[in-house]
């Protein structure tokens, strides 16, 4: 069975996915490999759809992961965590508009969003692990108040 916490992970390793199968994405539309592209996009599409799911479960089920560094990390961790926020509020709507143009053929209008959506997208999953790893692995927080007796 699986600890809530290791939700975390999970989420993690669905934007990494995420990440991987956008960079072949673009890859294989610049040589041409059509079918491979549209593959590795509905790969994201499932992996990032995977990843909503598990991370609200966490979030419903465990709260917010508190950040415990310090200092000039601070600053730094929060301003990449609020544009990886509002990043990921952007692609909500991007990314299906983008999958719906090209389901119906419209490519167009597709690769005329795509231009937009691919580097949102892939800037929300790079961002998700930066932030997964700064929070869960380099900076975890104590659960004590620094300072405190």
């Amino acid at each position: 069975m699986i600890d809530i916490a290791d939700l975390l992970h999970v989420n993690a390793t669905f934007n990494g996915l995420a990440m991987v199968c956008l960079a072949l994405g673009l890859a294989f539309i610049r040589t041409g490999r059509r079918d491979l592209h549209r593959a590795a996009m509905i790969a994201a599409l499932a992996a990032s759809a995977a990843f909503l799911v598990t991370y609200l479960i966490y979030h419903f089920n465990s709260g917010l992961a508190r950040f415990g560094g310090e200092g000039v990390i601070r600053p730094i961790y929060f301003t990449l965590l609020i544009v990886h926020v509002l990043l990921s509020v952007a692609i909500v709507p991007l990314v299906p508009i983008t999958v719906f143009r090209a389901l119906a053929g419209r490519f167009d209008r597709h690769r005329r969003i795509a231009r937009v959506t691919w580097p949102l997208w892939m800037t929300v999953a790079v961002s998700g692990i930066l932030v997964y790893v700064m929070a869960i692995h380099l900076y975890p927080h104590s659960g004590t108040l620094a300072g405190a007796g």
